[in-house]
């Protein structure tokens, strides 16, 4: 399947370069799911919104 369309700053990333990004995203959604950022109230609050973010990027970039 071809990787969604991505650019920073301008510029286009090639597939490999976007699929390195999607990839990047989804080992941090999968570390934060498992390990978190602490179990205090600010770790766990951060958590939250970055799994908030990535699943309005995977909704952006048709994965999930």
């Amino acid at each position: 399947s071809e990787e969604p369309y991505i650019t920073i700053n301008g510029k286009l990333l090639s597939q490999g370069q976007a699929a390195t990004v999607r990839v990047a995203i989804e080992v941090f959604a999968s570390d934060l799911s498992v390990n978190g950022l602490g179990e205090d109230e600010h770790g766990t609050a951060m958590a939250k919104n970055y799994l908030a973010r990535i699943s309005e990027l995977r909704k952006l970039m048709g994965v999930g």
